[in-house]
């Protein structure tokens, strides 16, 4: 009954593609045309080995942010637009490196302070670590084991080592979470730019003592 529900829906109002918003069809996606989707563009590779001065091992994206996935992002993130979620988690299972790398790990999504919680009215970081665990075929699972102490300014206009200040002490671990360092925790978050609010969340698990800590993003740049 649902799926002839949402058939009948996509007739009387056809879903439109978040880039281009010309109409979605056959495309595979709900929320991108064939054109659009033909244009995002896989991080590829396998993941990314840590710098030195950063707290989390290997970094693992599904794509590179730009064009129609950030479109997605956006659209998730500023619009509210839940729907674009089973396209995200789509795109994470045609990443094999993603899917790999999250099987039998614990997902750690980014928390968002309670202010921007309450405002947002959802956290982008753990939706996605929901898709990811669907993704990975029920091989992951999710605990938010990371709370926001400090409503920071936004980031975007920072450069990296602003980036850093801007993130000093501003997580903290989540009352009575404790960690099992036999366990390999991954830390989710929608995009990887610098890296600084991933690593200041890694600092945390390490010092809570997390032996085997890494990133998965959906997009990077």
């Amino acid at each position: 009954m649902n799926g002839l529900l949402s058939a009948l829906a996509d007739v009387v109002f056809p879903p439109v593609c978040v880039h281009c918003r010309g109409l979605v069809e056959d495309s595979g996606f709900r929320s991108l045309c064939a054109c659009c989707a033909r244009e995002i563009v896989p991080a590829g590779g396998p993941p990314e080995r840590p710098g030195p001065d950063q707290a989390f091992g290997r970094g693992c994206a599904a794509v590179m942010s730009r064009g129609p996935a950030r479109a997605l992002v956006i659209e998730l993130k500023y619009h509210r637009g839940l729907h674009v979620l089973a396209d995200m988690g789509e795109v994470f299972r045609k990443s094999a490196a993603v899917v790999e790398c999250a099987r039998g790990s614990i997902l750690v999504p980014v928390p968002l302070h309670p202010r921007k919680l309450r405002e947002r009215g959802f956290n982008q970081s753990a939706l996605l670590a929901e898709a990811l665990a669907a993704a990975a075929g029920g091989g992951a699972t999710l605990a938010h084991l990371l709370r926001r102490t400090v409503d920071t300014p936004t980031q975007t206009a920072l450069d990296r080592p602003g980036r850093r200040a801007n993130l000093k002490n501003a997580f903290a671990l989540a009352g009575g979470r404790r960690l099992d360092p036999r366990q390999h925790y991954i830390l989710v978050d929608d995009v990887f730019t610098t890296g600084s609010t991933l690593d200041s969340c890694a600092r945390v698990l390490r010092r809570a003592g997390c032996l085997n800590l890494d990133v998965i993003t959906f997009g990077h740049g």
